[in-house]
């Protein structure tokens, strides 16, 4: 039984088609579906079913998918043991984080990151919460990123950040001078406030109930770029994570005020599919993440500050 062969079945079990798997592993899909059907010869039984579409899974393709993906997990281990004796530490790494994590930050990861390991691939894509769970369930991501992390069932979780939650307003607020400030401050305010199907969401609703707060919400969104926006217009005020709201900060546009009186936080968490070893490559980047990831907010503004600065420049040229 040929390995390729087996990468190329898991490919066409992970996106349900054999076109897709094809342009993923840069193969025909006529090659795809040769392989498979190798595979199912060599072990007499069904493995996928064509009739449907998408293409779905025999029983025996379901257990064999399972096998197929610790033998591809263990054979890269070795592979990767056997690199790190010449200290080439090489591979490619599939990461999948919500937005407001993705944007704010993982551009100065994955550079950082590439200028001690060039041969590493890092690709990243950014998804709805949902979204990323499936995707690492399906083993289509080495891991995800996430607020309000859930840990349990194949999910295993790694704790990461803690992310001060503020009170976000217009720069010409009222509330702008303030510096810090009381929740009970912001009862009946026009609130411009996250989807309810997301964790922060519904978390933030209960830490307003506990402090007896009811706010006016005017606006819903699903993403926070889009609440930001609708705060600088002059909307209505929110809850943010105090990092996600740094470059309006030093722009100008809005004003962060902390909290007095409440801790309130949003955790982000590294999920894994439990009981799967991840690549050494992968593991590096984990722990390039929780032990460098920027947590004092100034250091974060002097971030993009010079950020901004360079934009300006370069607008200049």
């Amino acid at each position: 039984m040929h390995l390729k062969n087996v990468e190329i079945f898991c490919e066409v079990a992970t996106n349900r088609s054999f076109s897709k798997a094809a342009k993923v592993i840069h193969i025909s899909q006529s090659s795809a579906s040769q392989a498979v059907q190798s595979l199912e010869e060599r072990l007499g039984v069904q493995l996928i079913n064509r009739s449907t579409r998408p293409l779905e899974l025999t029983a025996a393709g379901q257990v064999f998918l399972t096998g197929c993906r610790d033998i591809l997990d263990r054979f890269r281990q070795v592979e990767e043991s056997l690199k790190t004796i010449q200290d080439d530490v090489t591979g490619r790494i599939r990461i999948s984080a919500i937005y407001s994590v993705g944007l704010l930050s993982m551009e100065r990861f994955i550079k950082k990151f590439q200028q001690q390991y060039p041969g590493i691939d890092i690709q990243l894509s950014y998804s709805h919460p949902d979204d990323v769970y499936e995707q690492v369930l399906q083993d289509r991501v080495d891991f995800g990123l996430l607020s309000f992390p859930r840990e349990g069932g194949e999910n295993s979780c790694l704790p990461w950040q803690k992310q001060e939650i503020v009170l976000v307003v217009p720069a010409d607020h009222p509330l702008a001078a303030r510096s810090e400030i009381a929740p009970s401050a912001i009862n009946g305010e026009p609130f411009i406030a996250l989807s309810s199907e997301l964790k922060i969401r519904r978390q933030i609703n209960r830490w307003l109930k506990e402090e007896g707060v009811q706010v006016d919400i005017t606006h819903t969104f699903d993403d926070i770029e889009n609440v930001k926006r609708a705060v600088e217009a002059g909307a209505g005020i929110s809850l943010l994570p105090h990092p996600t709201v740094v470059r309006e900060e030093v722009l100008g546009t809005l004003k962060a005020i902390r909290l007095v009186g409440v801790e309130w936080v949003r955790p982000l968490g590294i999920v894994h599919r439990r009981h799967k070893q991840l690549s050494i490559a992968a593991q590096r980047f984990v722990e390039m993440l929780q032990n460098d990831f920027v947590d004092d907010v100034s250091m974060v503004n002097d971030h993009y500050r010079a950020h901004v600065r360079q934009e300006a420049a370069n607008s200049n040229i």
